[in-house]
C-alpha cells in the first residue's frame, strides 16, 4: 500500500530539495575548511617545506585579537557603525526603486534592465574605480553637511552618514538583487486589496502602510539579511584584507588570522540575530493561548480515539471467540 503525503508533508519535501544541493556543498566543501579553521584559531600553527605543525596554546589568539590589536577593534567598530547605517538605506532605496519600476509606466523593462546590470558587470576593478572618487556626488559639500548634521546627532554617528553621499553611487550599486526580490514580492500582491482599499477611502501612503508594507515583510528581512551579508563579503572590505594580510605575517600566521576571522564572523552573527528578532512575526498572546488550547485538544482528542479503537478491537476479538465457542458446540 503506498503511502500518502499530506500537503505539509510535501511542502516540506519540496522545501529540503530545493536546499539539498546547498546542503551537499556545505558538507563537500565549507565543512572541512571551518573545522581546520578552527583548529587554527586555537593553536599556533608552523609552516615548514617539509609540511606544518601546529602547537595548542587556548585562547590566546583571541585575547590578542582583542587586547592588543587595536587596529582591528577600531576597524570593527567602524564596521558595524557603517554597516548599520549602510544596511536599511540601501534596503529602503531598493524598496523605493521596486515601488516605482513596478508602476504602469512605459519602457519598464529597461529600467529593470538599468538597475540590474551593476549586479552582471561588478568586478573587483569596476568597484574599486567606485570606491574611489567616481561613487560621490561632485556637486555635494561634504564639509556642510557635516557641520549640519553634527548639531542634531551624535558625533560618531556623523562621519558613517556623510560618508552615504560620498558613496551614493556605491550604495545604488549593491541594491539590485534587492530590487529585484521587491519586485516579485510587490507583484505578488493581489490587486483587489488596493482597489477595496480605495473604495473605502485610502489614500496611496495609507495603502502603501496598511497593505504593502505588512505583506512583503518577510521580504525585507530576507533583503535586510543579504545586503548585511553582501557588505559583510565584499571584496572591497578592510577587515577582510586586514585578515588576509595577518595570514601572511611571520609574526602572527594562520592561527592569530583564523582567531581574528571567527571574531569577525561571530559579531556578523549577532548582527543577523538582532535583525532576525527584530522583524520576525510576533503572535499576538491570546493567539498563542489559543493555539496551545487546540493542541491540548487535539491530543486529548487522539487519545480518547486511541483508546476507543482498543475497546472496540477488544470486543471484536471477544465476539470472534464466542461465536467460534457456539460453533463447536452445535457441531457436538
Amino acid at each position: 500500500m503506498m503511502y500518502k503525503m499530506s500537503l505539509k508533508q510535501r511542502r516540506s519535501l519540496a522545501g529540503f530539495l530545493f536546499i539539498l544541493p546547498w546542503l551537499i556543498g556545505i558538507f563537500v566543501f565549507v565543512a572541512r575548511p571551518m573545522i581546520q579553521s578552527i583548529t587554527f584559531a586555537f593553536g599556533d600553527l608552523q609552516m615548514f617545506p617539509w609540511g606544518r605543525e601546529l602547537e595548542f596554546v587556548g585562547f590566546s589568539n583571541f585575547a590578542e585579537v582583542w587586547l592588543r590589536d587595536t587596529h582591528f577593534v577600531l576597524s570593527l567598530y567602524g564596521f558595524i557603525i557603517e554597516t548599520a547605517i549602510r544596511v536599511p538605506v540601501i534596503v529602503v532605496i531598493a524598496l523605493l526603486i521596486a515601488i516605482l519600476v513596478n508602476q504602469k509606466i512605459k519602457f519598464k523593462g529597461i529600467f529593470r534592465t538599468i538597475y540590474f546590470l551593476p549586479v552582471i558587470i561588478a568586478s573587483g576593478p569596476v568597484l574599486s574605480q567606485l570606491m574611489g572618487d567616481a561613487t560621490s556626488i561632485q556637486m555635494i559639500n561634504s564639509f556642510q553637511i557635516h557641520m549640519f548634521l553634527s548639531q542634531f546627532i551624535p558625533t560618531w554617528m556623523v562621519e558613517p552618514v556623510v560618508g552615504l553621499f560620498d558613496e551614493i553611487i556605491l550604495i545604488l550599486w549593491f541594491s539590485g538583487i534587492q530590487i529585484l526580490i521587491f519586485l516579485a514580492a510587490l507583484q505578488k500582491i493581489s490587486p483587489s486589496l488596493y482597489e477595496a482599499a480605495k473604495i473605502d477611502g485610502g489614500s496611496g501612503w495609507e495603502c502603501f502602510w496598511k497593505i504593502t508594507l505588512p505583506t512583503i515583510k518577510p521580504v525585507v528581512l530576507v533583503n535586510l539579511v543579504y545586503t548585511l551579508v553582501t557588505l559583510a563579503n565584499s571584496s572591497n572590505n578592510n577587515l577582510i584584507e586586514y585578515i588576509m594580510l595577518n595570514i601572511f605575517d611571520g609574526r602572527r600566521g594562520f592561527g592569530f588570522a583564523s582567531a581574528m576571522a571567527w571574531m569577525y564572523a561571530l559579531v556578523i552573527s549577532i548582527m543577523l540575530v538582532v535583525i532576525s528578532l527584530f522583524f520576525v512575526k510576533r503572535e499576538d498572546k491570546k493567539i498563542r493561548v489559543i493555539k496551545k488550547m487546540q493542541k491540548k485538544e487535539r491530543k486529548s482528542y487522539n487519545r480518547t480515539r486511541r483508546t476507543i479503537n482498543r475497546n472496540e478491537i477488544k470486543m471484536a476479538r471477544k465476539l470472534n471467540k464466542t461465536s467460534s465457542k457456539g460453533g463447536e458446540a452445535n457441531e457436538i
